[in-house]
């Protein structure tokens, strides 16, 4: 019954990593791309909460229940699969953090934008969404390719 606890928790929180990563960025992709600055301010603010009350917990969740399955499972993380899913999650995690800190800028510069009575996001605004989108696609592409990996356990005797 533990394993299948723990086994239920990683997968939640993994869901909910990856559903909050996908959504906030869709939303403010499709929401900046709009130019609108009073919908852009609004609407970041509610992705910055979101990264932190989901996206920032279930992050700390993810490994804290991938050892506690691994040390169920008498597996090592020098396992091929679990290695690479490390080093996968890494990646995703280092480019999350500074992700978290140019959203809460765009925000800000968005928020100036109307204080201002700006129609438009700054230059500013704009160099650093295109550093948020540019960090998004290795994130993207390394939380299917861990995905993958829980899936096919490629080097797993199973």
């Amino acid at each position: 019954m533990e394993y299948l606890f723990a086994k239920w928790l990683h997968i939640l929180s993994s869901t909910l990593l990856f559903g909050t990563g996908i959504g906030s960025a869709f939303y403010l992709l499709v929401t900046v791309l709009s130019r609108d600055v009073h919908l852009i301010a609004h609407l970041s603010r509610w992705v910055v909460r979101a990264d932190w009350l989901f996206t920032a917990t279930t992050a700390i969740a993810q490994p804290l229940t991938g050892f506690w399955l691994l040390r169920m499972m008498g597996l090592t993380p020098a396992t091929g699969w679990v290695a690479w899913s490390l080093v996968l999650y890494a990646l995703a995690i280092g480019c999350w953090l500074p992700v978290v800190w140019l959203q809460m800028r765009l925000r800000d510069l968005a928020d100036e934008s109307v204080r201002r009575g700006e129609s438009a996001p700054s230059q500013r605004f704009w160099r650093y969404f295109g550093a948020w989108a540019l960090l998004g696609v290795p994130a993207l592409f390394a939380f299917l390719a861990i995905f993958w990996l829980m899936v096919a356990k490629p080097d797993a005797p199973w």
